[in-house]
């Protein structure tokens, strides 16, 4: 029984083998459509050729990428490391810098600087370490660079002659003093005087302030109101200390020359810082004057003002040179030191008898020379004292007074001093002096610097 079972299932397989087996030859002898066909003959085709090039490049159709050659790899970059250490990025600082203005203090611009008032005290004792801080006047200015954040890094304190007090935050306050090295620089120029001096010099960008010194030499020889008409021309040769194209300092006159109603006036001052100058007139000399202080910028003349101090109208009986505290006082002629003293207002005072009607009298002094005494006599240019604020004073400056009979005169135009500075020296080396002064005018005169002063002052 189960062997026929199993003959008729092989026997019904064999049939339904061989019905599939018809099926499919009926089916393959069925015609293929032409999509189908057209699809199944595509192959990828090889990159078009470039245009409008004067060489093609052919590729075949079949180009594999086991046809191409073998290439060797490219070998890799070797990166080179620096045997220094990468340095730090520094963050981007701001930098805050303004003038001392009158009756500002250093805390005041620190603080408008955005100091806290902790770095504000250390600032003032590192700087004050190195400046005396109550020799701060209008002019030197303040910097101060911060981080954006407001952490202050560096404070400079700029002063006089060019230096630089620089304190530096860090893990420990530093203080560095920066002192120029300056080239002394020769130069000189003309100017034609229709008006007055000062005008004369401003317009041919000569230092005005040399007009001060002028007067100061020959107000008391010559009448400039009555005596000169106009078109006189005044030729100077002057010194200027320079740290590249900045000037350091106040410029100081080497050589005038000048001439007035058919009389040549000429001046020589010496470059070793006496003071002393000799004034000529036709080639002789006439006296030595000295200034009472050298380069001092004339801060308030002779006459009926309002006091800086009191307020009211008051008479200035003399002219007040401004200067730092320290600067050295200078005899303006030779004479007897009569007193030394307090005299008021004036606070420390110092005068010399000229004579027996002239007296000059230097105020406000911070000091005197130990071995200065009442009796002594002083050549011109010796130092009698120091400027400084003594007394009613707003600031470091020299009074200076010119008495002639116990009456005060104006010091820019009194000609008694020059009586009693008539120069003992001997002529032949001023002489010299002179022809040296020429020679050297002359030149510069020429040179390519005289040239162009006008286009830089």
């Amino acid at each position: 029984m189960r062997l026929r079972t199993m003959a008729a299932c092989v026997v019904i397989a064999g049939m339904v083998s061989g019905a599939a087996i018809a099926l499919s030859d009926f089916m393959s002898k069925e015609p293929v459509p032409p999509e189908l066909a057209s699809a199944g003959k595509w192959m990828p085709q090889g990159p078009e050729a470039p245009q409008n090039v004067d060489i093609l490049v052919t590729l075949p159709a079949t180009a594999w990428a086991e046809d191409a050659p073998d290439l060797d790899p490219l070998p890799l970059l070797q990166v080179a490391f620096a045997d220094r250490p990468v340095q730090a990025i520094e963050p981007p600082l701001s930098t805050w810098s303004r003038d001392i203005a009158p009756g500002e203090t250093l805390d005041f611009l620190l603080s408008e600087a955005g100091l806290a008032a902790p770095d504000r005290a250390k600032v003032a004792l590192a700087l004050g370490a190195e400046y005396d801080l109550r020799r701060l006047r209008p002019g030197h200015s303040v910097t101060v660079a911060s981080t954006v954040d407001g952490s202050p890094r560096t404070v400079s304190l700029a002063v006089e002659d060019g230096v630089r007090i620089e304190v530096v935050f860090g893990e420990q306050l530093s203080t560095q003093v920066v002192a120029p090295d300056p080239e002394i620089v020769t130069l000189a120029g003309e100017a034609v005087i229709d008006s007055s001096i000062f005008a004369a010099l401003d317009e041919a960008g000569i230092p005005a302030r040399f007009s001060v010194d002028l007067a100061q030499m020959l107000g008391g020889t010559v009448d400039f109101r009555r005596e000169m008409a106009s078109g006189e021309t005044l030729r100077l040769l002057w010194r200027e200390a320079r740290v590249g194209e900045d000037r350091i300092g106040q410029p100081e006159l080497a050589f005038a020359a000048l001439e007035i109603g058919g009389s040549l006036y000429e001046i020589v001052w010496p470059d070793d810082g006496s003071g002393q100058a000799t004034i000529y007139v036709d080639g002789e000399v006439l006296r030595v004057f000295a200034q009472p202080v050298e380069g001092a910028r004339l801060s308030s003349v002779f006459g009926r003002r309002t006091h800086p101090v009191f307020g009211n109208i008051r008479m200035h009986t003399g002219v007040d040179f401004a200067a730092a505290r320290g600067t050295p006082v200078q005899a303006t002629a030779p004479g007897r030191v009569n007193f030394i003293g307090w005299r008021g207002g004036y606070s420390r005072v110092v005068e010399i008898a000229h004579g027996s009607d002239t007296m000059t009298r230097y105020a406000h002094l911070s000091a005197v020379p130990e071995d200065l005494a009442q009796g002594h006599r002083v050549a011109a240019g010796d130092v009698i004292g120091r400027v400084g604020a003594t007394g009613t004073a707003t600031g470091p400056n020299l009074h200076y007074e010119v008495l002639v009979d116990g009456r005060p005169t104006d010091p820019l135009s009194d000609d008694r001093l020059a009586e009693a500075a008539e120069s003992d020296a001997d002529d032949t080396a001023a002489l010299s002096r002179l022809a040296e002064a020429r020679a050297l005018l002359n030149q510069n005169l020429g040179s390519e610097i005289a040239e162009t002063t006008t286009e830089r002052l």
